[in-house]
């Protein structure tokens, strides 16, 4: 194991026994580097490495601090990647959302308010076959990720919005609307939302696996 990967387990090993807790300030560099037997150079790496992924926050005269550790803001590291992903590598995300969106839509059957659903209902309304990729774009967002929230489980909900990243939706929507796909896709999307209505978990997890298959299978023959 590099020096580097060492200094950065140890720090997260401190962090899992409750050592350090959501918040704390880390030991000044000299005493945490003692403590942990490793050089000061390294454990600068490993700090850097773990401000990157938002686990650490180095505040310039301060000190270095352990973030809020919430799900949200650890998977803004997982959404740089994704968008990082070029061609046939986001059938991959595809896949991966194949897998985990209809299971949350399914949680969300039962979970949803009608707050939740008159903001679907309200998102779907104000897009048409006329509208612009970028409005698409933020619909189609907004879409996926209320009832990723109405799942009401904070880790599925950020690993969802990881993977749903303006990037990939960008490209995805562009080639649709040239393909004058948006009236099905809204389309799809009104039975999503109506079998959320009706708490109907199975039928919404179906609807939902039909939807992104059918966006993954524009993507296999588009790539």
């Amino acid at each position: 194991m590099a020096v580097t990967d060492e200094a950065i387990t140890k720090i997260k090993d401190m962090i899992i026994s409750g050592e350090l807790a959501a918040g704390d300030r880390l030991p000044p560099e000299k005493e945490l580097s003692e403590k942990l037997g490793l050089s000061r150079s390294s454990l600068r790496e490993a700090v850097k490495a773990l401000e990157i992924i938002r686990v650490l926050d180095v505040r310039r005269g301060d000190g270095t601090y352990v973030t809020s550790l919430e799900p949200k803001l650890l998977a803004e590291a997982l959404t740089f990647i994704v968008d990082l992903h070029q061609d046939k590598s986001i059938l991959e995300i595809f896949e991966v959302r194949r897998i985990l969106e209809p299971a949350a839509a399914a949680m969300a059957a039962g979970r949803i308010t009608a707050e939740q659903i008159a903001a679907l209902r309200a998102s779907v309304a104000g897009i048409s076959a006329d509208t612009g990729v970028e409005a698409l774009v933020e619909h189609d967002l907004l879409f996926h990720s209320l009832i990723a929230t109405a799942a009401n489980n904070s880790y599925l909900t950020s690993v969802l919005d990881g993977l749903n990243s303006n990037t990939v939706r960008a490209r995805v929507w562009r080639g649709i609307t040239q393909d004058a796909a948006v009236d099905r896709t809204l389309t799809e999307h009104i039975g999503i939302v109506d079998a959320l209505a009706r708490g109907d978990a199975e039928l919404a997890k179906a609807l939902l696996t039909v939807h992104i298959s059918g966006v993954e299978h524009w993507l296999r023959q588009a790539l």
